[in-house]
């Protein structure tokens, strides 16, 4: 393992213990598409439970919704995504293949290609003389638009053009009219919502980081203009406290506050958190000041009047919006860097995942010393009691007991209860701590995380 960098443990060990396979992995998989496993999915599923409970169902400015993948076309057309959704793409001469010309800058050692037009990135490529990854010469580097398309309807000669969504956004900006008419909510309000996004990114790579199909957790932050500053700040300091809430350090993260190139036309400020991955600082978890732009675009577009009224001053106004978006994928490998450990026990390697007790898969482990008929009665009665309670447990008794936590410890599970034969005198266990790997006798009756 001493040869594999982190990122290859890791999705090495992803495999393994069930947390994320390769999509369509039997007919030889399909780029830029993942599969989470069982724990995988536990694992993301605990992680948006923390956002959901954080940002909506604790406060009481923010409103959920669930809006649909499809959505009419027009949407896109006046967001701007039809006409501006692009990366720079470039194109082996010989092999026809695509590559994304930032990467291929930044992979020979060109910085700041955030900052390039594409007519920079082309002169650049000329300059330096570079090649393709097959050694070939490239073409001219070119705008591709990396929104996925399907037909809609059922007859292939009447079915018009729709998106599969690059963003969760837009769903939210049209459904803001709905909120503002059922709940009559007062600025600043906030619409939430976890979802599905798609991009025919041209070169998806480092594992889950940048992939075709992936998952957004979004608050668009409705104010009006006068608060833009103090609710961006605001944002910024929340966005940051739930990331460390869920186990990431503080030395892992970093700001980058967009230059004027590298913002949207439309935002007047916008900044990013960036978690060290394995690969370098990258992009985690985004805060932006889309202004009014959006709900102006989509007034204008749809004629339908998304002004707010202020009932106190009477004033109407379009207001402005603070985005607040993560990448769940993202905070998926974020946590799996950040929790992944090797310590070396007695002459071995202990591979862990200190994941923290919220957010990890399993919670308790229920391990019977061995396979004998009174231990796997009581084991079974333990693990039904920490079930009932709430507690995210696991019954495991295959193998021998020392395979059977250093399994645990590649989960992340903080606690491993152990059943054996004083256990059916005096209705006490052992309990193993996945961190310390301290042992301490308690009673059944006192488990608890």
């Amino acid at each position: 393992m001493a040869d594999l960098s982190k990122t290859e443990k890791i999705i090495s060990l992803c495999k393994r213990r069930g947390f994320i396979f390769n999509g369509s992995e039997i007919y030889g998989g399909l780029a830029g598409t993942y599969d989470y496993g069982p724990r995988g999915a536990e694992l993301k599923k605990n992680i948006k439970d923390s956002w959901w409970q954080n940002f909506v169902q604790k406060r009481p400015d923010i409103y959920g919704v669930d809006a649909a993948i499809l959505m009419n076309p027009r949407t896109w057309e006046a967001s701007g995504h039809v006409a501006g959704f692009h990366d720079p793409l470039v194109e082996d001469a010989v092999t026809k293949k695509r590559y994304r010309a930032d990467h291929l800058l930044e992979d020979n050692g060109v910085a700041g290609t955030d900052d390039m037009s594409v007519e920079q990135m082309d002169a650049k490529i000329k300059e330096l003389d570079l090649k393709s990854p097959d050694g070939n010469p490239l073409g001219a580097v070119q705008q591709f638009n990396m929104m996925l398309s399907t037909q809609f309807g059922a007859n292939q000669d009447t079915a018009s053009k729709v998106y599969l969504r690059p963003e969760t956004a837009q769903g939210i900006f049209t459904n803001y009219k709905n909120v503002l008419d059922s709940f009559h909510p007062k600025l600043p309000f906030g619409i939430a919502q976890i979802g599905k996004a798609f991009r025919n990114e041209i070169t998806p790579r480092d594992f889950i980081f940048r992939q075709r199909e992936f998952e957004q957790m979004e608050i668009q932050f409705f104010i009006h203009e006068s608060d833009q500053k103090s609710a961006y700040a605001q944002w910024k300091a929340d966005a940051w406290q739930w990331l460390e809430s869920i186990g990431l350090s503080t030395s892992n993260m970093q700001w980058h506050d967009h230059t004027e190139n590298e913002r949207a036309h439309y935002a007047a400020d916008a900044a990013d958190i960036q978690y060290h991955f394995d690969f370098g600082f990258k992009e985690l978890h985004g805060i932006h000041n889309r202004t009014d732009f959006d709900l102006s675009a989509h007034q204008n577009e749809s004629g339908q009047k998304l002004e707010y009224f202020d009932q106190q001053s009477g004033e109407r106004f379009i207001p402005y919006v603070i985005e607040a978006s993560v990448g769940l994928d993202r905070t998926v490998l974020a946590l799996l860097t950040e929790a992944y450990d090797e310590e070396d026990v007695e002459g071995d390697t202990r591979v862990v995942l200190r994941f923290e007790p919220h957010i990890a898969p399993v919670q308790m482990a229920v391990l019977p010393l061995m396979k004998k008929k009174g231990l796997d009665d009581k084991a079974k009665e333990v693990f039904e009691m920490l079930i009932k309670k709430g507690i995210r447990a696991e019954y495991d008794e295959t193998g021998s007991i020392g395979k059977r936590y250093r399994r645990q410890d590649e989960i992340g599970t903080p606690q491993c209860i152990t059943i054996d034969f004083d256990t059916l005198e005096d209705d006490t266990v052992t309990i193993r701590d996945r961190d310390t790997l301290e042992q301490e006798r308690v009673k059944i009756s006192d488990l608890k995380l």
